[in-house]
Protein backbone atom coordinates (compact mmCIF):
# COMPACT_ATOMS: atom_id res chain seq x y z
CA UNK A 1 0.00 0.00 0.00
CA UNK A 2 1.21 3.50 -0.82
CA UNK A 3 2.09 5.64 2.17
CA UNK A 4 0.62 9.12 2.63
CA UNK A 5 3.93 10.91 2.08
CA UNK A 6 4.43 9.33 -1.35
CA UNK A 7 0.83 10.16 -2.28
CA UNK A 8 1.28 13.81 -1.22
CA UNK A 9 4.53 14.14 -3.17
CA UNK A 10 2.90 12.70 -6.28
CA UNK A 11 -0.13 14.99 -6.03
CA UNK A 12 2.07 18.06 -5.44
CA UNK A 13 4.17 17.31 -8.51
CA UNK A 14 1.08 16.55 -10.59
CA UNK A 15 -0.47 19.86 -9.47
CA UNK A 16 2.66 21.81 -10.46
CA UNK A 17 2.81 20.12 -13.86
CA UNK A 18 -0.89 20.74 -14.41
CA UNK A 19 -0.44 24.45 -13.66
CA UNK A 20 2.37 24.58 -16.22
CA UNK A 21 0.15 22.81 -18.75
CA UNK A 22 -2.68 25.25 -18.06
CA UNK A 23 -0.39 28.25 -18.57
CA UNK A 24 0.89 26.78 -21.83
CA UNK A 25 -2.64 26.01 -23.04
CA UNK A 26 -3.88 29.52 -22.24
CA UNK A 27 -0.89 31.10 -24.00
CA UNK A 28 -1.10 28.89 -27.12
CA UNK A 29 -4.87 28.58 -27.56
CA UNK A 30 -5.51 29.26 -31.26
CA UNK A 31 -8.96 30.88 -30.87
CA UNK A 32 -7.99 34.27 -29.41
CA UNK A 33 -11.57 35.56 -29.74
CA UNK A 34 -12.63 32.93 -27.17
CA UNK A 35 -9.60 32.56 -24.89
CA UNK A 36 -9.22 29.84 -22.32
CA UNK A 37 -9.55 30.82 -18.67
CA UNK A 38 -8.90 29.06 -15.40
CA UNK A 39 -12.62 28.23 -15.30
CA UNK A 40 -12.04 25.84 -18.22
CA UNK A 41 -9.80 23.74 -15.99
CA UNK A 42 -11.99 23.49 -12.86
CA UNK A 43 -13.12 19.91 -13.40
CA UNK A 44 -9.57 18.70 -13.99
CA UNK A 45 -8.49 20.40 -10.76
CA UNK A 46 -11.28 18.61 -8.88
CA UNK A 47 -10.07 15.29 -10.24
CA UNK A 48 -6.50 15.99 -9.15
CA UNK A 49 -7.65 17.03 -5.69
CA UNK A 50 -9.75 13.86 -5.53
CA UNK A 51 -6.53 11.86 -5.59
CA UNK A 52 -5.85 12.97 -2.01
CA UNK A 53 -8.55 10.59 -0.83
CA UNK A 54 -9.80 8.30 -3.61
CA UNK A 55 -12.88 7.37 -1.56
CA UNK A 56 -14.06 11.02 -1.75
CA UNK A 57 -13.20 11.64 -5.41
CA UNK A 58 -15.74 13.61 -7.46
CA UNK A 59 -18.21 11.38 -9.22
CA UNK A 60 -17.56 8.49 -6.87
CA UNK A 61 -20.79 6.92 -5.69
CA UNK A 62 -20.74 6.37 -1.94
CA UNK A 63 -21.39 2.84 -0.80
CA UNK A 64 -24.92 2.22 0.42
CA UNK A 65 -25.14 2.00 4.19
CA UNK A 66 -27.29 -0.47 6.02
CA UNK A 67 -30.26 0.89 8.05
CA UNK A 68 -28.46 0.27 11.35
CA UNK A 69 -25.56 2.37 10.03
CA UNK A 70 -27.87 5.31 9.30
CA UNK A 71 -28.84 4.25 5.79
CA UNK A 72 -32.31 4.35 4.26
CA UNK A 73 -34.99 2.18 5.84
CA UNK A 74 -36.77 1.83 2.49
CA UNK A 75 -35.66 2.30 -1.09
CA UNK A 76 -38.28 2.51 -3.81
CA UNK A 77 -37.06 0.35 -6.66
CA UNK A 78 -40.17 0.80 -8.81
CA UNK A 79 -39.63 3.14 -11.76
CA UNK A 80 -41.84 6.19 -12.05
CA UNK A 81 -44.62 5.85 -14.62
CA UNK A 82 -44.10 7.48 -17.99
CA UNK A 83 -45.93 10.81 -18.17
Amino acid sequence: MIDDQARREFINELWERFEQLQQWAEANWPDQENPLTSADFVEARKEILGLRNPAQAPGKVPEAREPEQGGAQYENLNPAPWP
